[in-house]
């Protein structure tokens, strides 16, 4: 018999948490042995009643051990075996779940155009200019169909007054040009467009869902009601503004095509995408639409309760769903009919050779001159479409693998700009319709910690650097607005523009040819100072501006190197009004700019100078 102060000390070191059978069988037995009078329990043999006990109860903990771990397991998005909950790791970190991708090409469309006479020179009849609409279906020769984007504009004029498209002379009578071929570019998207109709009774259905016939959708063009409401896409029920994009009419209108609008959502969707079926469905809002568009907010006096001649109340059970039967998370259709118009299709068969997209499915054109029907008729027939690139973009749908390794990324992206970096990525990921921000700087402001200063700059046809325009600054302000933290401020400023000009002096080998070798460093400074190579607040290093003098074949070594400021007009050519001390800003062989400011050879083949001797 056991003592016991000996019961006590094996009680305390008993050990439950064995993670396989034999574990569980030894731990069980040496139980069973300290435990039981060894008078009537001791045969622990396998055939023994005491042994199947034993086996039995070990058995029942190795399967119990085995799915605690496997349930641990699959906590974890990296250790997760089963589809349903890798899903659900993969839903919780917002990683966007889609079908195949469409691919992208850009497309050259050609026509031909009569020639007319305007004084001494023969130039496109202007009445036979077309406008290729948005729309346009072509198909490739391995029938993969795609759609042509936005407008494709052949009477578009430069700033001269000339046409943008490409002209060449594609007949000729008497030695005088008779017929022209225009060529301009467009993007065009693969897949299908198509459109779906879903009635609703007048009964309230908080969040309802609906879901699309084909699968592989890959965008939703718009949703609309019979009463011509318009739902609009967000990431949650909860976001209850969009952004839009309006014409830009002011006179920036050619840097910045589409002004940024923030407007009120109350009709809203979400997209969901099932893994196993790749099939689309939409969720709506919950709330009625009875109150005006703009009250995002429930009105509290429809939910409080007056006290009638009470100074006290009681504890009461409130039911959720009357704070839903509101707009704020979106409203639910009743008593309408949606009309649904998406696209969908995409895969890797989608990413076409060049030269293989020929065919015109269905030509939308107009004419804003009116031609005559036979002319109009002429010119519908002479257009003609390639892609002289590869299509690219096309994909297969994710696998559920491939979702699994989009979740750290995911988990650690966020949809607030807290960093630097933050904010020059949402900065550059502005849509280009909105202007294009060529470069930008941050820098922290002198005098108030909490505000932020914000340098871009653009660039204009012919690639010079030029301040951003006005409608650029009030999209990023839209923009931006929707991200910041509350207690930041950003100012957005325009880039000090500092034109330089460089000039050397190199001594070369006696059988080197002098011409060419200043040629070649002429270009090779051009490349490295090009503006393709500049950030804001870089410095120029004039170690490096030797270098790249002195390693070029025939020159023996580099007698002088100067950096001069451009400012105003300069021989014909106009720089910006940014002076600029070189000698007080250079530090250690390297001249910074101003403050945001950048550097930029405007002329690169007047403004770089080389000599030989």
């Amino acid at each position: 018999m056991v003592d016991e102060q000996d019961k006590t000390k094996a009680t305390r070191n008993r050990r439950f948490l064995v993670k396989d059978f034999d574990g569980y069988k030894a731990a069980l037995t040496q139980y069973a042995r300290t435990f039981f009078s060894p008078e009537k329990v001791n045969d622990f043999s396998e055939p023994g009643i005491p042994g199947m006990i034993i086996d039995l109860t070990s058995y029942v903990g190795d399967n119990l051990s085995f799915y605690l771990d496997h349930q641990f397991g699959e906590l974890d998005p990296e250790t997760a075996v089963e589809p349903a909950n890798i899903e659900r790791h993969v839903r919780s970190a917002g990683v966007p779940i889609r079908g195949a991708a469409p691919a992208v090409v850009d497309v050259t469309l050609a026509v031909e155009i009569d020639a007319a006479r305007v004084g001494s020179e023969y130039v496109p009849q202007t009445s036979q200019l077309p406008i290729i609409l948005a729309g346009t279906i072509f198909e490739s020769t391995g029938g993969i169909r795609f759609e042509l984007q936005e407008d494709v504009d052949f009477t578009t004029r430069d700033e001269n007054g000339e046409l943008v498209a490409t002209i060449t002379v594609s007949a000729t009578v008497n030695g005088l040009p008779s017929k022209f071929i225009l060529t301009s570019t467009g993007v065009a998207l693969s897949g299908f467009r198509t459109s779906e109709t879903f009635t609703f009774g007048q009964q309230l259905v908080p969040f309802r869902t609906i879901t699309l016939a084909n699968e592989n959708v890959t965008e939703i063009i718009s949703v609309r009601d019979s009463d011509g409401d318009e739902y609009y896409e967000v990431s949650s029920l909860t976001q209850n503004t969009v952004f839009k994009r309006v014409s830009n009419v002011g006179r920036d209108r050619d840097e910045v095509p589409d002004n940024l609008e923030v407007i009120l959502a109350p009709r809203r969707f979400t997209v969901d995408v099932n893994i196993a079926t790749r099939a689309t469905s939409l969720r709506f809002g919950s709330g009625r639409a009875v109150s005006n568009d703009i009250d995002n907010v429930p009105d509290p006096a429809t939910l409080a309760l007056p006290l009638y001649g009470k100074r006290t109340f009681s504890r009461m059970t409130l039911d959720p769903n009357s704070l839903l039967q509101t707009n704020t998370l979106g409203v639910a259709p009743i008593d309408t009919t949606l009309t649904v118009d998406y696209r969908y299709g995409g895969g890797l068969s989608h990413n076409i050779e060049p030269d293989t997209l020929r065919t015109l499915s269905q030509l939308l054109v107009r004419f804003p001159s009116s031609p005559t029907p036979a002319e109009a008729a002429r010119v519908r027939a002479s257009i003609a479409v390639t892609n002289r690139k590869r299509a690219s973009g096309g994909d297969a749908a994710p696998t559920i693998q491939e979702l699994r390794q989009l979740i750290p990324a995911y988990r650690n992206a966020q949809s607030r700009v807290v960093t630097g970096s933050d904010l020059l990525a949402r900065v550059y990921t502005l849509p280009a319709n909105f202007g294009r921000v060529f470069r930008a700087g941050i820098r922290a402001h002198p005098n108030n910690p909490l505000t932020t200063l914000l340098y871009i700059v653009c660039r204009d046809s012919a690639g010079r650097l030029i301040p951003a325009p006005d409608s650029l600054k009030l999209n990023l302000r839209q923009l931006l607005n929707q991200y910041r933290m509350i207690s930041d401020s950003i100012d957005i400023l325009d880039v000090p523009i500092v034109n330089i000009g460089l000039e050397y002096q190199i001594i070369t080998a006696p059988t080197a040819n002098r011409s060419l070798v200043v040629q070649t460093v002429n270009q090779r400074l051009a490349k490295f100072l090009s503006t393709r190579e500049r950030q804001v607040d870089q410095p120029i290093s004039l170690s490096d501006v030797r270098n790249i003098i002195f390693n070029n074949p025939g020159i023996v070594s580099v007698i002088d190197v100067k950096i001069r400021n451009n400012v105003g007009t300069v021989g014909g050519k106009a720089y910006s009004d940014i002076q600029f001390a070189i000698t007080a800003n250079t530090v250690k062989d390297h001249i910074f700019p101003p403050a945001g400011g950048i550097f930029e050879v405007r002329y690169p083949k007047v403004d770089i100078v080389g000599s030989a001797v």
